[in-house]
Order: C-alpha cells, then sequence, then structure tokens
C-alpha cells in the first residue's frame, strides 16, 4: 500500500496527470473543431505540460530556496529532461505559425516563473493576476495550438470556443484557490481572498450556467449531454470545497475533470 501511493505521489507531484488532462482538452478541442487526431501536437502540449509545471513548480525550490534535491525531485528532473527533448522533437513537426505562437505561450509561462525585472517579482506573485495568466495558457495551449496547427479559418465559433475554454479552466482553478486560501500569501489577492469563499462559489455556479447553454448553438444532443453531466460534476466539486480538503480533491480529482470529460465523448 505504501508503494503505491509513492507511485500514485509521484504520478501527481511530476505532472503526469494534470499533461493528461491537457491532452484531454486537446482531442476534445480536435472533436469540436472535426480535426483528424494529430499526434505530434497533441504530445507536444501533453510533454510540454510536464516542463512547463514542473519547471514552474520546483524552479523556485532549486533556484530560489537552495532546497536540497530528493530523489523523487531528481527523478522528476529527469522525467523532465526527457520530455523536453520530446517537446523539440514534436515542436519542428508543426506549423510555422504553431510554433511561433507556443513560443509566446512559453514565453508568458517563464514570466509566470522567473523575475525578469530587477527587485520584482514573477507574475506568479502579481496581485490578482495568476489566474488569468494560467487560464489563458490552458486555452493557448489546447485549444488554439491545434486550431491554427490544422489551418482552419477563424470563426465566431472558435472565438466562443475560446471563451468557454478559458471559463472551463477559470473555474477549475477557483477550486484550487478556496483550498489553498489557509496557505496563499494575502498578497497575492485571490478571488476567495478578494470576494470570500462564498461568493467565489457562486461566481463559479454562475459562469459554468453560461459555459452550458452557450454550447446549444454549436454542439450535438449527444455532446450537450456529456457537457451537462461535466458541468453538474464541477458545481458539485465546487459546492464541497473548502480549506479542510486533502489535496488530492484538486490535485487529483478537480483536475480529472477534462480527463472524464474527453473519455465520455470517446465512449459514450
Amino acid at each position: 500500500m505504501k508503494l503505491l501511493k509513492q507511485i500514485f505521489d509521484f504520478y501527481l507531484n511530476s505532472s503526469i496527470h494534470v499533461a493528461l488532462s491537457c491532452y484531454a482538452l486537446v482531442r476534445i478541442t480536435f472533436h469540436m473543431f472535426h480535426i483528424q487526431y494529430d499526434e505530434s501536437m497533441a504530445l507536444f502540449v501533453f510533454f510540454g505540460t510536464i516542463v512547463g509545471y514542473n519547471f514552474v513548480k520546483y524552479d523556485a525550490w532549486v533556484r530560489v530556496r537552495k532546497k536540497p534535491m530528493t530523489k523523487q525531485l531528481k527523478i522528476i528532473a529527469a522525467l523532465s529532461l526527457i520530455s523536453l527533448v520530446l517537446v523539440g522533437y514534436y515542436f519542428f513537426h508543426l506549423k510555422r505559425i504553431t510554433q511561433v505562437v507556443s513560443v509566446i505561450i512559453f514565453a508568458i509561462t517563464a514570466l509566470y516563473t522567473l523575475p525578469f525585472f530587477p527587485n520584482k517579482k514573477n507574475a506568479r506573485n502579481w496581485a490578482g493576476v495568476k489566474i488569468y495568466i494560467v487560464a489563458l495558457c490552458w486555452v493557448g495551449a489546447t485549444l488554439v495550438l491545434p486550431y491554427i496547427n490544422a489551418e482552419i479559418p477563424f470563426t465566431a465559433n472558435f472565438f466562443t470556443k475560446c471563451i468557454q475554454r478559458f471559463v472551463l479552466v477559470f473555474v477549475l482553478i477557483l477550486v484550487f484557490e478556496i483550498l489553498d486560501l489557509a496557505n496563499d500569501d494575502p498578497h497575492l489577492k485571490t478571488v476567495p481572498q478578494t470576494i470570500g469563499v462564498k461568493r467565489t462559489k457562486i461566481l463559479g455556479f454562475s459562469l459554468l450556467v453560461p459555459f452550458w447553454i452557450v454550447g446549444i448553438l454549436s454542439f450535438t444532443v449527444h455532446d450537450l449531454i456529456i457537457n451537462l453531466i461535466m458541468v453538474v460534476t464541477l458545481m458539485l466539486f465546487i459546492f464541497f470545497a473548502n480549506t479542510n480538503r486533502s489535496r488530492y480533491y484538486t490535485s487529483f480529482w478537480v483536475e480529472s475533470v477534462p480527463i472524464f470529460w474527453w473519455l465520455m465523448m470517446v465512449f459514450l
């Protein structure tokens, strides 16, 4: 049992799970826009997420805090290095415009982690900005990149889907912020810190309703039913979110929502 827990913790700590969530959203994008499966695009996002998230999570731990690298952290570093090589490999299989946009997304991720200006904090610590940067990066990686790589003309439907994806990720992050309320620096001014937990939950509920309703214009009945199941599930996660929940509540269950959404589209 202890070994299984160690493997499971490594699965979460190494960002494999969140990478699967991003991969699932890419596959949902393929489904939404009837794009043929593009292995290079999907795996570029998968391995890119591992690299990006591990860089964000562990850069300060090693570079700033000068903490010693544990055995697990060394394995995560090795996994991240392998993922970086694979990111480079798949990068050169993408269209030129996709490469340019992916570099921009990487730059935003770097800005989120590293202080580019002397005596200034990184974007991760800018008051009230964190949730928007993360949501934009997810939209860019899981929807914009696959769309432009397929060379599909921009339409109103594309921009609608971008807004929907942004809302979905925004709401997912709200659940994280509720659970992290007791530990977050007050200067971050996260949504729960600013308006309180109750109003944050109401905000999450109110965003998910139009998220589903807008889909009526462009989804099939099958997809609308699946989306409704996904929305109700996420609403339950918001309702039961509190600062006493285990980290697995968000790190595994909440981040599994895109995976379950994709699997429902495939098998139901």
